[in-house]
């Protein structure tokens, strides 16, 4: 783009115009309001009863783990003394538990005491059967979460773990207050409004006021830990529209402070920086778009059956030279020039970072090939019709594909319709409302996690630099179904044994190298049975005013994890 400076470093690239001069803090609360806005509006404070980035990172400002992770990838403490390693004790000499110590003094935001009990209690909350816990994954393998004194949590695994920081760390995991939450247990949990929408936490910020899918109103906390923090009084995060209009409201306008995921055309978005009102900061991290292809029956005449494992396979999508076809129309360069520029890489990868993860043994479909998708597709005995498109048995290839409402991701289908269109497939588009769609309403048949379509399309990562619970998050028993309400966080329905079997292998593996070629294998065994078609590794952008100081954007962790740090320039 013209006239911008773009900088690459720790996997973010911040994209500058003309920046001020800044000034250290001078109290908390001394820098007034501060607005935020999420085109894709917030619908619950508790991270645990959705998995949407944009619920996690609006908890992240009231609710805090034992520990995070810096924009370097590297973890910090935020509730917790330190962080505990085999050499100063704290993991067990057999792996089998971590023990962590929490900062003295701590307060909720109603002024009462944190203690161990509050973390063994957020363990037995997540964990409660019939809760519909959407960060289950978390807890992988933990056995038990014991409160040894006031400021000791012991974390018991059933067995040796490689990796024992996933429970606590990070924005998908933070710590609950028992007294809030200890009548919330099970089926209960989606029936504490007032908890879900205004949870007591120890953040820089509490919840003032909170409008479902509309704006959330945050007060400085009275009573946050780093007395001068933080310097804005309120926050206002407002949600609605669309990625080109946030980025606006910062860009051109100047009307917010901060606009998350501001995915806008390339063109699009170099005119607006020209304004000269702000910057976009990208983080490059794990965040894939990707396409889900449905293996079970999607046809609403199977009523409540559908999209579960009571529906059956899915009558052409089953088809494993189905899926290869699909993916190798698909022409990735194209998508990145059209949709993403700088803010975009082709990738076949469903972990495409940290390096040392990546695999180069599925670079199979970063080169469009129409020609070998059509022989697959001859050659597994689908025809073309008279009408162009394929069948066999009575079925077409002929699907219902959708995705969230955005003006890149729109351009996307249009490409990827013809591009499949090219190969006998013919492709009905359908596109939700963000906040409907990444929502964690079980009543509603438009979520993403419902699957009600046969293709869907949408981006997400993983906030550590360990995948071994992202990836664990494609086992067969994490479908989501009724059972869960609609929560598991195997969304494109993958159930394959011998992806199971690697997994429990994951856990057991201590090694580095051994785990590196495990992560590597379950990532191809994904993407070559056409389980998932990776698209673009896509930064995350963030559209941040010139006046706006210290927020920095983090490709491990919340977008907002520095948030008590944020202040206005002089």
């Amino acid at each position: 783009m013209s006239g911008i400076k773009s900088l690459l470093t720790a996997g973010v690239t911040t994209i500058i115009l003309a920046t001020g001069g800044t000034a250290a803090h001078a109290g908390r609360g001394s820098d007034g309001e501060a607005k935020i806005l999420f085109w894709q509006a917030v619908s619950t404070m508790n991270p645990y009863l959705s998995g949407g980035s944009k619920e996690v990172y609006a908890a992240s400002m009231v609710l805090e783990p034992l520990a995070g992770f810096d924009p370097d990838g590297k973890m910090f403490p935020r509730l917790a003394a330190g962080i505990p390693s085999l050499e100063n004790g704290g993991i067990a000499a057999d792996r089998t538990s971590i023990t962590w110590k929490l900062k003295p003094d701590l307060k909720w935001s109603d002024g009462t005491a944190v203690t161990a009990e509050d973390v063994a209690f957020t363990f037995a909350y997540c964990t409660a059967p019939g809760g519909g816990c959407a960060q289950k994954a978390k807890f992988e393998g933990v056995k038990a979460v014991e409160a040894v004194d006031p400021l000791t949590v012991k974390i018991s695994f059933s067995k040796p773990m490689s990796y024992p920081y996933a429970p606590f760390v990070g924005a998908l995991s933070p710590v609950i207050q028992k007294a809030q939450f200890k009548d919330c247990l099970g089926e209960k949990a989606a029936q504490c409004t007032a908890a879900n929408f205004n949870p007591i936490g120890t953040g820089a910020f509490v919840v003032k006021d909170f409008k479902a899918n509309d704006v959330v109103t945050f007060a400085a906390n009275p009573n946050y830990r780093i007395a001068d923090k933080p310097a804005f009084s309120t926050i206002v995060l407002k949600g609605g529209g669309d990625a080109a209009a946030a980025a606006r409201a910062v860009l051109e306008t100047g009307e917010f402070d901060f606009a998350w995921n501001t995915v806008v055309e390339p063109e699009v978005l170099d005119a607006m920086l020209k304004k000269g009102k702000g910057t976009i900061s990208t983080a490059f991290s794990t965040t894939v778009e990707r396409i889900h292809l449905n293996p079970f029956g999607a046809d609403p005449a199977l009523g409540q059956k559908r999209s579960t494992k009571d529906a059956g396979p899915h009558p052409a999508l089953s088809d494993p030279a189905v899926r290869k076809a699909l993916s190798l129309a698909i022409d990735r360069d194209i998508l990145v020039e059209a949709g993403y520029g700088a803010g975009g890489k082709a990738t076949c990868n469903v972990i495409p970072a940290p390096a040392n993860l990546a695999s180069s043994g599925v670079d199979w479909c970063l080169k469009q090939d129409i020609a070998a998708a059509n022989k697959l597709l001859d050659d597994a005995g689908w025809k073309k019709g008279s009408d162009g498109v394929r069948a066999k048995g009575g079925v077409k290839l002929s699907f219902l594909f959708q995705t969230s409402t955005n003006s890149v991701r729109q351009g996307s289908q249009a490409l990827i319709k013809d591009w499949w269109n090219k190969i006998g497939v013919t492709t009905e588009l359908r596109n939700v409302p963000a906040s409907v769609y990444f929502g964690g309403d079980p009543a509603s048949p438009d979520t993403y996690k419902k699957f009600y379509a046969d293709i869907e399309m949408y981006a997400s990562g993983f906030e550590t630099t360990d995948p071994a619970n992202f990836l664990a998050d494609f086992k067969c028993d994490r479908i989501p179904s009724p059972v869960d309400g609609w929560q598991g966080g195997n969304v494109g329905r993958i159930c394959d044994p011998a992806y199971d079997a690697l997994i429990d292998k994951l856990s057991d593996a201590s090694e580095p190298q051994a785990r590196s070629e495990i992560i590597k294998t379950l990532n191809d065994l994904l993407v070559n049975g056409g389980y998932v078609l990776p698209l673009v590794n896509r930064g995350e952008p963030s559209a941040i005013s010139n006046t706006l100081k210290d927020a920095l954007v983090n490709p491990w962790d919340s977008q907002l994890w520095n948030v008590a740090d944020w202040s206005r320039k002089k």
